[in-house]
């Protein structure tokens, strides 16, 4: 019984990194698309603010407000209105990990 529920474990664990991996995979190409104007890993070197170590929390909230046109924006209201809130949630995610 405690080896089934080890190897039960092991290969769960197993899938859940698989699982994460296309996930990390999916959102550093999502982010790769930020970074012709905010920069590599969202560190911008020019006059466009950068997103890297910004607060997940503050990233979503201003994309939902280029999304909604609630903040004034040259081409963000574009660029929001083409990822989901999930998508906003993981591209948060990782430009906060990345100081």
């Amino acid at each position: 019984m405690k080896k089934s529920l080890a190897a039960g474990l092991l290969i769960a664990g197993a899938l859940g990194v698989v699982v994460s991996a296309q996930a990390d995979s999916r959102t550093r190409f999502m982010a790769a698309n930020c970074a012709y104007c905010h920069g590599p890993d969202g560190k911008s070197r020019g006059a466009i603010p950068s997103l890297a170590g910004l607060e997940k929390g503050y990233f979503v909230e201003q994309m939902k407000a280029f999304r909604d046109n609630t903040r004034p924006s040259t081409v963000m209201s574009k660029h929001a209105q083409g990822y989901t809130d999930a998508e906003y949630e993981a591209l948060g995610a990782w430009f906060a990990s990345h100081k």
